[in-house]
């Protein structure tokens, strides 16, 4: 989802004597417009007993819907649930009441298309609740449920002398909302509304909301303070919170008594804090509109790629400086300065594309000021007629094309350099592995590979999003074992990111023509930073080019603006739940039969899962 270009912000009402009034209220002034109101769906002091056998009662238990519009309902107005109704209480008459009651709201809620329900999660004893809410989260109910959860829980007077309670799941509003979505059938219209508190957890604890689907974010005016011009401001803490939360474009209500000034100033100041977020920079730039969203890998083996892949990857500012960088320090390091007027070096550009290799070399080459004869080589015969247009066009057919696959053509020249972007998002998922080994052939002894190594790294993740589209798929058991290109973005990483795979270029152990077996095996343990939901594993390479010429999407090197890649998530079917501390131990294996590659995974710790993928029975990539 790409970033709105205004906050969106609403006013929540307490009690609303006149839905109408209300309404022209937050629409009508414009220094202070609203884009909804949230208000009750039924009077909050209307405690009323209903089901078989409650006592009969003159009266509607709330207003008529032709108060207003089906637009203005459908469009204006969030419905809160009534926060007397407790599914959970102990008292059996108070939850059968509860039930009926919740279940009334509900369903009037429906009957108005309102497009969001807010009901309050109060404590971790939410099981009943989840039972209640699974009944209207089904495929023919359209309410988005906002479920309000506090950033800090309020101490329970029964819990004030107890030590311990700060450490328990009852006191922890992540915890209470965990244990809801967890017993509620996933659906991507179950999301929190996040309410501001005056005290803040930890930011660690806080960081575990970035992977949640908070769609609002509730802003009470208490939270404020006064600047010296009298203005309501928030202090730093929370302004940092509602920062880290703006980039997954939440909606806002403001809550609670205003002060001298009205509602205006409130509003502002959070616009405010919208228009002043730092820039989203190149990556973010060029990802809008595809953050979470789940691709299939690229499969340039198996697949002719199209004019469009080409050239939206053509456009990366920075991966082709660096090939160009690395290309020239290469030609430089191989030809003594007195040589580089007669002196050819071969340099061969495998799996070329439509050229922006190509033209990378035969830069570097005029930069370096050395002499070089260029090869293309490419599969992909529609690629094949613009490397023949270039050449023509612009290289003045100093270039030979080649129209094979890298590891079939039959040559007798030998490159001194050779080039080639086949990593993918792990590094060697798009087989580099398997075409570098074959064109290995025709590399001369002591030639260069650009690039010579890739790594491929990964860390445990909390991704609720990505998960719940997996889940609610056609065909959710083969898509829960595949791994997807993805640009992440509502997700948390929950441990430090750690290799897996190396491989190295040219390869000291290739002794067949179509390379050696690449299998891989990698057992890694992650410690758990934060209870947390773990939801798959998030994976990155690194790529040395030439000697200290990188490329990199793992987090901790990445090449500034490069956007050729997105990370690569792997799902695990089952979430799994981990306390802070715990370890998590991951296997993943990279296999090959000669005519597929692909990868299995598992967790052994703090669960033992099935072997993800097991055969290659859901992906593969083909040889």
């Amino acid at each position: 989802m790409s970033r709105r270009s205004s906050l969106s912000c609403g006013r929540d009402f307490y009690a609303v004597r006149n839905v109408e009034d209300a309404l022209a209220t937050a629409h009508d002034a414009s220094d202070s417009k609203c884009d909804f109101i949230t208000i009750p769906i039924v009077h909050p002091r209307y405690r009323r007993v209903v089901g078989e056998g409650a006592p009969s009662r003159s009266g509607l238990f709330t207003r008529s819907d032709m108060v207003l519009s089906a637009n203005e309902w459908t469009k204006f107005v969030v419905g809160k649930i009534s926060a007397w109704i407790d599914p959970g209480s102990d008292v059996e008459a108070e939850r059968i009441n509860s039930e009926h009651a919740l279940r009334q709201e509900l369903m009037w809620a429906t009957h108005l298309s309102l497009p969001a329900v807010q009901f309050n999660l109060t404590s971790y004893n939410c099981a009943n609740s989840a039972s209640l809410l699974n009944q209207f989260l089904g495929p023919t109910c359209a309410l988005l449920f906002w479920i309000s959860v506090p950033l800090c829980a309020p101490r329970p007077p029964d819990a004030a002398d107890d030590d311990d309670y700060e450490g328990t799941a009852a006191a922890d509003p992540w915890e209470w909302w965990n244990r809801l979505r967890s017993l509620c059938r996933p659906s991507p219209k179950l999301a929190v509304a996040l309410e501001l508190t005056a005290d803040l957890p930890s930011p660690t604890k806080l960081g575990r909301w970035l992977g949640e689907p908070v769609r609002a974010v509730i802003v009470p005016t208490h939270v404020f303070l006064r600047n010296k011009k009298g203005y309501p401001v928030l202090p730093k803490a929370h302004q940092a919170v509602i920062k880290r939360l703006l980039k997954f474009d939440p909606q806002f209500v403001i809550k609670g008594n205003v002060a001298k000034g009205g509602f205006a100033p409130y509003l502002k100041y959070l616009q405010h804090l919208h228009t002043t977020q730092p820039d989203v920079g190149v990556i973010a730039k060029f990802a809008a509109g595809y953050e979470d969203y789940l691709q299939a890998p690229l499969q340039p083996l198996m697949d002719n790629l199209e004019s469009n892949t080409y050239e939206t990857f053509e456009k990366d500012p920075i991966k082709y400086k660096q090939y160009q960088l690395a290309v020239k320090q290469a030609l430089l390091d191989r030809v003594p300065p007195e040589q580089r007027s007669t002196v050819v070096s071969v340099v061969m550009v495998v799996g070329a594309g439509r050229g922006p290799l190509v033209q990378c070399a035969k830069s570097a080459a005029e930069e370096a000021g050395c002499k070089v004869k260029l090869y293309a080589i490419e599969k992909n015969p529609n690629a094949v007629v613009t490397l023949e247009a270039r050449n023509e066009r612009d290289w003045d057919g100093c270039v030979t094309v080649v129209s094979t696959d890298m590891r079939d053509w039959k040559t007798e020249i030998k490159a001194d350099i050779m080039v080639s972007e086949l990593l993918g998002s792990f590094g060697d998922n798009e087989l580099s592995p398997e075409c570098l080994d074959g064109a290995q052939a025709f590399l001369a002894d002591g030639g260069i590979s650009i690039p010579s190594d890739s790594t491929s790294f990964m860390t445990p993740l909390s991704a609720h999003k990505l998960h719940t589209e997996l889940l609610n798929a056609t065909d959710a058991k083969k898509q829960l074992q595949t791994p997807f290109v993805v640009m992440l973005h509502n997700v948390r990483p929950l441990a430090e990111i750690k290799k897996v795979f190396y491989f190295e270029h040219p390869n000291p152990d290739n002794g067949t023509t179509h390379g050696p077996d690449n299998s891989r095996y990698a057992k890694l343990s992650f410690t758990a930073d934060q209870a947390s939901t773990m939801h798959g594993f998030a994976g990155y390479f690194e790529s040395t080019l030439y000697k200290d010429t990188i490329i990199s999407i793992n987090p901790a090197t990445h090449s500034p603006g490069m956007f050729s890649w997105f990370p690569i998530y792997f799902p695990v079917m089952t979430p799994i739940y981990v306390k802070e501390g715990d370890q998590v131990e991951a296997h993943i294996w990279r296999k090959t039969n000669g005519k597929k590659v692909w990868y299995e995974w598992c967790v052994t710790s703090p669960v033992t899962t099935k072997i993800h993928n097991a055969s290659g029975e859901s992906y593969y990539i083909g040889l």
